[in-house]
């Protein structure tokens, strides 16, 4: 999906964040996912910005995945607790892709929803390779994208000082 698209979807996308994110150890609050949706449609408007979404046979939403380009002015290299080298954080617009979110409901993990988003949200993008934040404590997510050939570079606080620190990931395309 493209963005337009993703918004006429928005619904699907928030109930699926609302019920997976609620979960530990995230514990977002109804306000957390509102204030992530209210910023849902600005996101969309990014030129690059995809995503997919994942429904059973009869349309109910079960998994999602969006993000978008990383542009030279990005601040999710900042956002480190220990800086990596200027090559690493270099961006152009098109070098690296940040995956925002990826989620299944709990009824239908294990079952390779997650997977399948994310290889159908990742093909074709162009990017030399994709940028992700995981709890550590969410070990299956974790253990997914390891799995996947995703690996830690960094730790950071995505969103600032008050959030839980997060592992950083990076997944090479080429």
């Amino acid at each position: 999906m493209d963005g337009p698209a993703a918004v006429r979807a928005q619904d699907a996308f928030e109930l699926i964040y609302a019920e997976a994110f609620a979960e530990p150890p995230y514990g977002e609050t109804e306000d957390d996912v509102a204030a992530a949706f209210r910023r849902f449609p600005a996101q969309a408007l990014n030129r690059s910005f995809h995503a997919a979404l994942a429904r059973t046979g009869d349309g109910e939403p079960i998994g999602m995945a969006y993000g978008h380009l990383l542009q030279p002015d990005t601040v999710w290299w900042d956002e480190l607790a220990e800086p990596v080298p200027d090559a690493v954080r270099h961006e152009d617009g098109h070098r690296t892709f940040g995956l925002m979110e990826l989620a299944v409901r709990g009824p239908w993990r294990g079952q390779g929803v997650a997977r399948r988003l994310h290889r159908t949200l990742i093909a074709g993008i162009g990017a030399e390779r994709v940028l992700l934040n995981v709890h550590p404590a969410s070990g299956a997510a974790s253990a997914a994208y390891r799995a996947w050939g995703y690996r830690k570079v960094g730790e950071a606080r995505p969103g600032g000082g008050g959030a839980d620190l997060h592992d950083v990931m990076l997944l090479g395309l080429r």
